[in-house]
């Protein structure tokens, strides 16, 4: 039997790339400082690296999954130049208030739950309590937790900087990734 696998999962945007709030265009991404440095940094440590992000825009009708997917291609491409490479990606397209019919829905994978992070770990035999989110709110913190990952952080890039973390005593509170992943990586 194949021993379990720890992963690093990763919000995106206002983690890894800089928020553009329903960012759809290639052309707008940015990494956020220190992005390489931290997921190398955590590959190192054995950490599998997955994004797990909330793309509400998809329900809302502000941008396609195909316009989301040219996205992902440019994070991708731009991790790559510097050595880093992605484990995986999820997504979750759906929001309540949506005018998409087909992801306008109530689901169990919009961040605070913790269906992507869980969906993640069925496939790539995540041991969830030897793993770690990052993400810049509360919700990402909380669907980290949720699915029993062993620690969290908050970034106060992107959506972090307005974020009270007081109901999350437990999680690491960081400006920016690399800080997180040194102060996550010193509690193990």
């Amino acid at each position: 039997m194949n021993a379990l696998k720890k992963a690093c999962f990763l919000d995106r945007d206002g983690v890894l790339i800089e928020d553009r709030n329903y960012l759809s265009d290639p052309a707008d991404v940015r990494l956020c400082p220190h992005v390489p440095e931290a997921l190398r940094l955590l590959r190192e440590h054995g950490f599998l690296l997955i994004v797990v992000s909330n793309q509400s825009g998809i329900a809302r009708g502000y941008f396609t999954v195909e316009d989301l997917r040219r996205v992902e291609a440019r994070i991708a491409g731009l991790l790559a130049e510097q050595g880093v490479l992605l484990d995986d990606v999820f997504y979750c397209f759906h929001h309540v208030k949506g005018v998409v019919p087909e992801y306008a829905v109530e689901c169990t994978c919009r961040k605070p739950k913790p269906g992507m992070l869980l969906e993640a770990a069925r496939k790539h035999g995540i041991d969830l309590k030897e793993s770690l989110m990052i993400g810049d709110k509360v919700s990402d913190i909380e669907a980290g937790f949720a699915a029993g990952c062993r620690a969290a952080a908050l970034v106060r890039s992107g959506h972090g900087a307005e974020q009270d973390l007081s109901a999350f005593p437990q999680a690491a509170d960081s400006p920016d990734i690399l800080s997180a992943v040194r102060k996550l990586l010193t509690l193990s």
